[in-house]
């Protein structure tokens, strides 16, 4: 069974702020979550391949394909962006705090 000290440092490494009631709420679920996994470790899987997906994915690549919007609009987007060079959008960084 997970100790609140264990709830309180796994929500701070998630970086959740959880009040006392929530940290007993976790600490049943993560104990139930545990519960199972520790069960299925108990599973034979000799002989048993291993895989990437849960179910056999095909024909999952697709075209890139230019879907125009018309003049006007393509005009107006323009217009309304704040940031832009030429037909280029400016936009924050996903995974820097600057632009690019």
């Amino acid at each position: 069974m997970l100790t609140i000290d264990e709830v309180k440092h796994i929500a701070a490494l998630s970086r959740l702020r959880l009040t006392d009631e929530d940290i007993e709420t976790y600490r049943i679920q993560l104990d139930a979550i545990l519960e199972y996994v520790k069960k299925l470790q108990e599973l034979d899987t000799t002989g048993v391949p291993e895989v990437a997906r849960g179910v056999e994915a095909t024909n999952i690549f697709r075209d890139d394909l230019v879907d125009l919007c018309d003049p006007d609009t393509h005009e107006r987007i323009l217009k309304a962006f704040p940031r832009r060079s030429g037909d280029l959008l400016q936009v924050q960084a996903v995974f820097e705090d600057r632009t690019v």
